[in-house]
C-alpha cells in the first residue's frame, strides 16, 4: 500500500466546514446552535469528504469541491450525533473527547442532529451552484446525499440495527443492516464526486460499487476494532457491540473469516475500478485503509 498523505484535503474541508458553520450559525446563538458547531469541528477522519475529493479527481474533475464534501460531513456528523444519544448507543466518547449530549445536553444535541440534516442540504445545493453545476444536475446532488443519509440509507440501518440487538441476525441480515447504516452514505460519497465532475454513467456505476465495497469493509473492520482494540484507541468506548448484544462480523465469522472478508471487499471494489481504469493511487490506498486502520 502506497501511503498518501491527504493532510491538505483534510485541512480544506476543515476550512469549509469553518466557513459554513460561520455563514449559517454565526450570530444565532443558542444551545442547538452550539450543540452543531462542536460536532462540526472536533477532530476526525474525514474518510467520507476525502471520498468525494478523490472520485472527484479521478474523474478528471478539477475545481474545488471541499464545499460538496463538507456537506457529506455535515450529514455524518448528524448521525454520530445522534448515534451517541442514551435512547442510541448510549456512548460518552466520541473522537478523543465528550459526546455532544454529554456536553451540551441531551435535547440540544437531539435537535442539533435534526438541524444538521437540512443544514446539508443546503450546503451541498450551493456547492452544486459553486461548481457550474445546472439545476437539474444540483438537484441530482442533492437528491443522492438526502437518499443516502434517510430511511433508505443510513437511518433505515440504524433502525434495523436497533431492532437486531440481543438477537442472532444471519450474515445476509448484518450485510443488509450495514450497507443501509454505514454503507449508503460511503457510496453516495462517491457518486457525488463523480456526479460533481459530470462522470460517464458507467464510471459513476464503477464509483458506486467501490463505495458500497468499501463501505461494507469499513463495518467489518469496525466490529474487529471494537473486540479488538482500546477505548484510547478509538477514541469511543470500546467493547459497546458485546455489552448490546448485537450480531457482529467476528461473531459469525470469527476474527479471522471478518478480516479476510474485508479484504475480499477491498479487492472487489479495487477491481472494479482498475476495470474502467479509474483505480487511482489515492482510491486504491483508501479502500486498503478502511481495513489497515486502528481507530
Amino acid at each position: 500500500m502506497i501511503p498518501i498523505d491527504f493532510g491538505a484535503d483534510r485541512a480544506r474541508v476543515a476550512r469549509a466546514l469553518e466557513t459554513l458553520v460561520t455563514r449559517c450559525l454565526d450570530g444565532r446563538g443558542g444551545a442547538v446552535y452550539d450543540a452543531i458547531r462542536y460536532s462540526l469541528t472536533g477532530e476526525g477522519k474525514r474518510l467520507r469528504a476525502v471520498l468525494v475529493l478523490s472520485a472527484y479527481r479521478a474523474a478528471g474533475g478539477t475545481g474545488d469541491v471541499s464545499d460538496l464534501a463538507a456537506a457529506v460531513e455535515v450529514v455524518h456528523a448528524y448521525s454520530l450525533v445522534h448515534d451517541d444519544l442514551p435512547c442510541m448507543d448510549d456512548d460518552a466518547m466520541r473522537r478523543g473527547r465528550p459526546t455532544v449530549h454529554v456536553v451540551h445536553g441531551v435535547a440540544a444535541a437531539t435537535a442539533a442532529g435534526m438541524a444538521m440534516v437540512p443544514l446539508a442540504a443546503r450546503a451541498a445545493a450551493d456547492a452544486a451552484l459553486a461548481l457550474g453545476l445546472d439545476a437539474e444536475e444540483s438537484s441530482t446532488i442533492v437528491r443522492e446525499l438526502m437518499r443516502a443519509s434517510g430511511a433508505g440509507g443510513m437511518i433505515g440501518g440504524q433502525l434495523l440495527d436497533l431492532e437486531g440487538e440481543g438477537r442472532s441476525l444471519s450474515l445476509e441480515e448484518l450485510e443488509r443492516v450495514h450497507r443501509l447504516k454505514t454503507g449508503a452514505l460511503i457510496e453516495a460519497s462517491m457518486a457525488l464526486g463523480g456526479l460533481a465532475a459530470r462522470a460517464p454513467a458507467p464510471l459513476l456505476e464503477a464509483f458506486r460499487r467501490y463505495g458500497a465495497a468499501i463501505g461494507l469493509a469499513f463495518q467489518i473492520a469496525d466490529d474487529v476494532l471494537d473486540i479488538t482494540a482500546t477505548t484510547d484507541q478509538l477514541g469511543k468506548t470500546a467493547g459497546k457491540d458485546v455489552e448490546y448484544r448485537k450480531s457482529t462480523y467476528p461473531a459469525l465469522l470469527g476474527v479471522a473469516g471478518a478480516k479476510a472478508r474485508a479484504e475480499a471487499l477491498v479487492q472487489e471494489a479495487c477491481a472494479g475500478l482498475q476495470g474502467q481504469g479509474a483505480l487511482t493511487p489515492e482510491l486504491e490506498f483508501l479502500a486498503r485503509f478502511v481495513v489497515a486502520r486502528r481507530s
